[in-house]
């Protein structure tokens, strides 16, 4: 006796084998990618696939990775000065007036004149001597919102080694982007991961900083450390490197020039503010970014002084958080650590 069904059940059985084993091959080559794209970065764990709710609540694929919150490739800072005295090789720079400007000791002495107020007095005009947070414990009593009393009109600095020697920092970030119902904000989640394993920041909380009379300095890299990111960017500058470096000479890597630096929490690639030419990437959206030689929507740095390096997100974004273990749910907003400069209640 014949049964023609059973042929119909035989192919119906394979169909999702193949399936299966196309998504395999496919989520494989993903890894592969992600690995080499973020191959000097101090990867503590991953990159792998996992399942993650994002921030319009979207249940979808992301990739998760874990890494040591610092740069392999140079040492961090300095970002304080310690006499007015001192040039712009002892400090950082700052953003003031659409302007980086080096934080040097002719900067910390004029800050009255700068801002227009006299209550500015980071230094000790006897001495020169400027007021700088050395320590651990002066650290995270000014780099906070609520700044302690005594450590107002400081330069405020925290060392990379400050952070715990297990400091790690898990970005969990959708393998495709989906599109959200309205911009999403970047002080949430952070812009993205650069491929060095450095976060990429929203904006520094600037008016907070300011209304105490301290100032965060960045390095010349544009990035500082707080206790819980660890070290992280708030512009784009020449610590990550352009079109010469050698893990860019794929041409997924290149539009129009830029090169491609990190990749944004809602799964959209970052590229350089500049091509290969020097010249600004034009024709951008009020996100930063755009579809140009074919290629699907990718955001371009903001210019350094902005204090944004990307304007907002187009997509539901991800996760990022000290939490090792995290099961990612965006639509939660209480996860994960709060953005610098923000306090967050505690979940009931």
């Amino acid at each position: 006796m014949k049964f023609p069904f059973l042929s119909q059940c035989i192919v119906l059985a394979i169909i999702p084998l193949a399936t299966s084993a196309h998504d395999d091959h496919a989520s494989q080559d993903r890894i592969a990618e992600l690995e080499a794209f973020f191959s000097t970065a101090a990867i503590l764990n991953g990159p792998e696939i996992v399942d993650c709710t994002l921030s319009q609540g979207m249940q979808t694929k992301c990739f998760s990775i874990t890494v040591r919150p610092e740069p392999q490739d140079y040492t961090p800072g300095p970002w304080c000065p310690t006499n007015i005295e001192d040039d712009a090789s002892k400090g950082g720079i700052w953003f003031a007036d659409g302007k980086v400007m080096d934080v040097d000791g002719d900067f910390i002495a004029t800050l009255d004149e700068l801002y227009n107020d006299g209550e500015w007095q980071l230094y000790d005009p006897k001495t020169g001597e400027i007021r700088v947070t050395d320590t651990q414990e002066a650290c995270e009593a000014a780099a906070r919102p609520d700044v302690a009393e005594e450590y107002q009109n400081y330069c405020v600095q925290c060392l990379p080694e400050y952070m715990a020697d297990d400091a790690s920092m898990t970005y969990v970030i959708p393998l495709e982007p989906h599109v959200a119902t309205s911009d999403q904000d970047t002080r949430e989640s952070g812009a993205g991961l650069a491929y060095n394993g450095v976060r990429l920041d929203g904006p520094a909380p600037v008016e907070a900083i300011l209304s105490a009379h301290t100032i965060a300095a960045f390095d010349d890299c544009g990035g500082h450390v707080n206790t819980h990111v660890g070290y992280h960017y708030h512009s784009v500058r020449d610590c990550l490197p352009g079109v010469e470096a050698e893990h860019f000479h794929d041409a997924e890597d290149v539009a129009e020039g830029a090169v491609k630096i990190g990749i944004a929490m809602d799964g959209h690639d970052i590229y350089s503010r500049f091509d290969a030419a020097g010249e600004v990437v034009s024709g951008l959206d009020n996100c930063g970014g755009h579809e140009a030689d074919g290629m699907a929507y990718h955001y371009h740095a903001g210019e350094a002084a902005s204090n944004a390096i990307v304007g907002c997100f187009k997509a539901e974004t991800g996760c990022a958080s000290e939490d090792s273990g995290l099961i990612c749910d965006a639509s939660d907003v209480r996860r994960g650590p709060p953005p610098e400069g923000v306090d967050v209640p505690p979940a009931e």
